[in-house]
């Protein structure tokens, strides 16, 4: 049974930081690229990074990029997030996903890339 469990979020002052992680089961994650999607409240779901199976290309929304770091960790069954440099625009829940394809999709289309996410976790960032 394919599984992805987000932990990590949490209240955080602006300026702060926090690592999310997404631990995956029911499958081989090295075979399988990895996204992240936020959705804030009243706006849509949006793509934010992604992380490719074999090279480990990242990909990153312009609004997080220089400030969020994906990565992965195989062994562990477990990809992170990293997140700096906090505002409360980053304020949202977060999901992570599987892209059945080794490469990642574009963020634009990650919604519909993926073909299992998590349940999400709550990010709040105070001003």
């Amino acid at each position: 049974q394919v599984q992805l469990v987000e932990s990590g979020g949490g209240l955080v002052q602006s300026g702060g930081s926090l690592r999310l992680s997404c631990e995956v089961s029911g499958f081989t994650l090295d075979r399988y690229a990895i996204g992240w999607s936020r959705q804030a409240p009243g706006k849509e779901r949006e793509g934010v990074s992604c992380i490719d199976s074999s090279d480990g290309g990242t990909y990153y929304a312009d609004s997080v990029k220089g400030r969020f770091t994906i990565s992965r960790d195989n062994a562990k069954n477990t990809v992170y997030l990293q997140m700096n440099s906090l505002s409360s625009e980053d304020t949202g829940v977060y999901y992570c996903g599987r892209d059945p394809e080794g490469q990642c999709a574009t963020l634009a289309t990650m919604t519909y890339a993926m073909d299992y996410w998590g349940f999400g976790t709550l990010v709040t960032v105070s001003s």
